[in-house]
């Protein structure tokens, strides 16, 4: 892959900042394009802004950049104000919209846009960050509502995606990857039950995630896998 470009959304994020400074340090990319809302972005990327990825999408065609891998590790679990719904009652049709266009709307919306951009003659990853709360077939313990559909939704996105891509291009990879419990803000909260061993630290996440992203086929696009490499079934 050396030469080519590798584009990371919500690079300012722990997961984000780490992949795209892992991929640095490898080297197999030339160039390693960072979209966030703010700090080092070549344009301000907001993923409930589709006009901000579209804008994100016109420069890179600009730039003449094609890439090879796009990563989407975007998230939204819980604000300053709200957190993950424990019960029925607590519903509330903003909070789950909310978890929706983060979390599902946000990077399908990235594949719009920037899988047209990647080249179709050639072998390309594109993946998002998923979660193993939203596999509806894992799901034992209910609660985290929003958190659960809106995972559960991009799982399905993943899938359609990769069914319709593998038409243009049978040597892509679309995935989504589940990275365990990593040590940011967004998993802070929640933390006090992690297992020894198991709370990762996002240099560790980023080069778990990337090991498994880097040996997937195209007979893999459409699913899910763990940070582990193992698969989570929707």
């Amino acid at each position: 892959m050396t030469g080519k470009c590798a584009v990371i959304f919500g690079a300012t994020g722990g997961i984000g900042s780490a992949i795209a400074d892992q991929l640095a340090s490898e080297g197999r990319y030339d160039q390693i394009i960072r979209f966030s809302r703010s700090g080092d972005s070549p344009l301000s990327v907001d993923l409930t802004s589709e006009a901000t990825i579209a804008a994100a999408a016109e420069w890179m065609k600009n730039e003449a950049i094609a890439p090879a891998m796009v990563f989407v590790a975007t998230g939204l679990l819980h604000d300053a104000e709200r957190g993950p719904e424990k019960s029925l009652r607590q519903l509330d049709p903003d909070w789950l919209m909310k978890n929706y266009q983060v979390n599902a709307i946000g990077p399908a919306l990235v594949a719009k846009y920037f899988l047209p951009l990647m080249d179709r003659n050639d072998s390309i990853r594109f993946a998002a960050l998923s979660a193993r709360v939203g596999s509806i077939s894992d799901n034992r313990l209910g609660g985290w509502y929003g958190y659960r559909a809106a995972k559960a939704a991009l799982n399905m996105m993943i899938r359609n995606l990769s069914i319709e891509w593998s038409r243009k291009n049978d040597r892509s990879v679309i995935v989504a990857l589940h990275p365990g419990t990593v040590d940011t803000a967004l998993s802070q909260p929640f933390q006090n039950n992690v297992p020894t061993g198991k709370l990762f630290d996002s240099a560790r996440a980023a080069r778990q995630l990337l090991a498994v992203l880097e040996r997937l086929e195209p007979t893999d696009s459409g699913k899910i896998f763990a940070w582990d490499g193992t698969e989570i079934k929707p």
